[in-house]
């Protein structure tokens, strides 16, 4: 019961790796909330979590700050903050349009960066941040311009944020999966299901495990660096990825 009487968010909630955070929250005793995109699949996760459900999209910038008064309203503080929100896509270098350049940052890095930001206000002294990454931005993916790049960018912001957070006592990690069996797979903007199995298939060729990440095994991780159990950690990019960047 690491979260017991602990305000938790978890930004982008209602599926994936969010969700199987969210379940461990609840599970530990965290009076949680969880934001999405999606009303009726966050109102299910919220449900069945026993948690709070706050549509937020973090592309836009205003929703995030209506998010925030919304916590600061129901709970008056935030103890540990999941940043997860995040939307993939593949195509070569060619074919990167501006406008889908500009979707995938103004997901992956720029409104994730914005959430920590808004978030300030309410964490509280002595709290802890952990933002999902990627292993995407050390693996040179064909394709995978766009979204390593968003992440990339994130990592960067992170280690700053953790440095800058410091005097506050509030610790900024980052947990990286590899290839992970969550909804995200299957909306890869420019992927049909075809190219989405062989991507796959790909994957899973490259990774000395030979199998999928599952969202739990990820999930453990965000729990374990958002708990007091990781006093000592701060800065951190935590891969779990079935040994892909570490061999």
């Amino acid at each position: 019961m690491r979260f017991r009487d602990k305000v938790v968010l978890v930004v982008g909630g209602n599926s994936g790796i969010g969700l199987a955070a969210a379940r461990g929250f609840a599970a530990e005793g965290a009076r949680l909330a969880v934001t999405g995109r999606n009303p009726a699949t966050l109102e299910e996760a919220a449900s069945r979590l026993g948690a709070r459900a706050i549509a937020c999209d973090v592309a836009r910038v205003e929703t995030i700050d209506a998010c925030m008064a919304e916590v600061r309203d129901a709970f008056g503080r935030i103890d540990a903050l999941f940043v997860n929100a995040g939307i993939g896509a593949f195509a070569p270098v060619q074919d990167v349009t501006v406008e889908l350049w500009d979707e995938i940052q103004a997901v992956n890095c720029r409104g994730c960066f914005f959430a920590v930001q808004k978030a300030l206000p309410l964490l509280t002294d002595g709290g802890s941040v952990v933002i999902t990454g990627s292993i995407g931005t050390v693996l040179a993916v064909p394709g995978n311009a766009m979204y390593a790049a968003s992440k990339a960018g994130l990592r960067a912001a992170a280690r700053i944020l953790a440095a800058e957070l410091l005097p506050r006592g509030i610790r900024v990690n980052m947990v990286s999966p590899g290839p992970t069996e969550t909804p995200l797979i299957n909306r890869n903007i420019g992927m049909d299901p075809a190219a989405v199995a062989a991507l796959r298939a790909e994957m899973i060729g490259n990774i000395p495990m030979r199998r999928m990440g599952e969202p739990e095994e990820v999930a453990r991780a965000v729990l374990f660096l958002a708990s007091g159990e990781a006093s000592f950690i701060n800065g951190v990019d935590l891969c779990v990825d079935g040994g892909c960047v570490e061999l």
